[in-house]
C-alpha cells in the first residue's frame, strides 16, 4: 500500500511539472553528455600520445662540411668518425635509450625527396647539405631533456632534435578542447542542478496541503519527502539514457562512419572506452538529481 502511495505520488509530481520535468531532462542529458564526451576526449588524448610518443625519435644531427666556421661546434666543420663513435658508444651505456640507428645524408635525401616529392623546395637541397644523425629511440619518450643535455654541446653535434615538437600542438588543441568541453559541461550541470532544486520546490509548494496532512497522521519524514526525491532521480536517469544515446551515437556517426575514414593515421577509442563510461553517466544521472532534491528538500518542505 505504501509503495503504491508513493508511485501514485511520483506519477502526480511529474505531470503537475511536465515542463520543468522536461528542461531538468534535457540539462541532465546535455551536461552528462558532455561529461562523457570530455572522459572519451581524455582517453583519445592519451591513446594518441601513447600511439605517437612510442613512435619518435630525438635526433643528435651531426655538423657536415658546410657547416665549417658556422658555430662553435661545428667550427672545425664535419664531425669525425671519432666524434660520432664516442656519442654511440655514451647512448648504448645510457639505460634510457633503446636503440640508436644511423641515417646517412644520401638517406637523409631520400628521405626528403619523399616528404616534398615533385614540389619546388625539392630541388633547393643536395645530399651534402643534409646532416648524418643518429635516431635515438627512448625508452621512456619524456625524458628528451636528458639526451638535449648530455649532448647538444657535444663538439661534432649540430643540433639534437625531439620529434615530439610536430605532434605537441595537436595534443595541445586536444587537451585545450576537453578543458572547454569540461568548462561547458559544468555549466550545464550547474544550470541542471538549478532546474532540479526549482521543480522539487514547486512540486512540494504545491503539494504541501498533502504532505502537511501526512505529517499529522504520523508519516516520516523521510516517508513524505520519498516521492520528491524518487521524481527527481527519474528524471535524472532518463536524461542520462539520453546522454548515453548521445555519446554512443557520437561515437558511431562521428568517429566509426567520418574521422576513422577521414584520419586513418590515428589509433581511436574503441567501444570498450565506451562501455567504462556509459555505467559512470547513468550513475551520475540517477544519484545527482537525488541528492539536490534531498537537500532542497530540508530547506523548502517545512509543513
Amino acid at each position: 500500500m505504501r509503495a503504491q502511495f508513493v508511485l501514485s505520488e511520483i506519477g502526480v509530481g511529474l505531470r503537475r511539472n511536465l515542463t520543468m520535468t522536461f528542461a531538468v531532462i534535457v540539462s541532465v542529458a546535455l551536461s552528462l553528455g558532455l561529461f562523457g564526451a570530455s572522459l572519451l576526449m581524455s582517453d583519445q588524448v592519451d591513446k594518441m600520445k601513447g600511439y605517437w610518443y612510442d613512435k619518435v625519435n630525438v635526433s643528435i644531427f651531426f655538423c657536415n662540411k658546410n657547416d665549417a666556421g658556422s658555430g662553435t661546434h661545428c667550427a672545425k666543420g664535419a664531425a669525425t668518425e671519432q666524434q660520432k663513435n664516442d656519442i654511440k658508444a655514451e647512448l648504448n651505456r645510457l639505460p634510457l635509450v633503446q636503440n640508436v640507428q644511423y641515417e646517412s645524408s644520401d638517406a637523409a635525401y631520400k628521405h626528403y625527396k619523399e616528404q616534398f616529392g615533385d614540389t619546388p623546395v625539392a630541388g633547393l637541397v643536395t645530399p651534402d647539405q643534409l646532416p648524418e644523425s643518429f635516431r635515438v629511440k627512448l625508452k621512456d619518450p619524456t625524458k628528451f631533456a636528458v639526451i638535449k643535455s648530455a649532448f647538444s654541446e657535444r663538439p661534432g653535434v649540430q643540433e639534437v632534435q625531439d620529434q615530439r615538437g610536430t605532434v605537441e600542438p595537436l595534443f595541445n588543441l586536444l587537451d585545450g578542447m576537453r578543458i572547454a568541453a569540461l568548462c561547458v559541461m559544468m555549466l550545464m550541470l550547474v544550470v541542471a542542478l538549478l532546474l532540479i532544486v526549482n521543480t522539487v520546490r514547486v512540486s512540494a509548494f504545491s503539494r504541501r496541503r498533502e504532505t502537511g496532512i501526512m505529517r499529522l497522521v504520523g508519516a516520516s519524514s523521510f516517508y513524505i519527502q520519498m516521492p520528491f526525491i524518487m521524481e527527481a532521480a527519474i528524471a535524472g536517469l532518463i536524461g542520462a539514457v539520453f546522454a548515453c544515446a548521445l555519446i554512443v551515437g557520437g561515437k558511431y556517426a562521428l568517429i566509426n562512419n567520418w574521422l576513422a575514414k577521414k584520419i586513418q593515421v590515428v589509433n581511436f577509442i574503441g567501444w570498450d572506452s565506451v562501455a567504462s563510461v556509459l555505467p559512470l553517466v547513468l550513475l551520475i544521472g540517477l544519484l545527482m538529481p537525488a541528492i539536490a532534491a534531498f537537500f532542497a528538500l530540508r530547506k523548502y518542505l517545512k509543513v
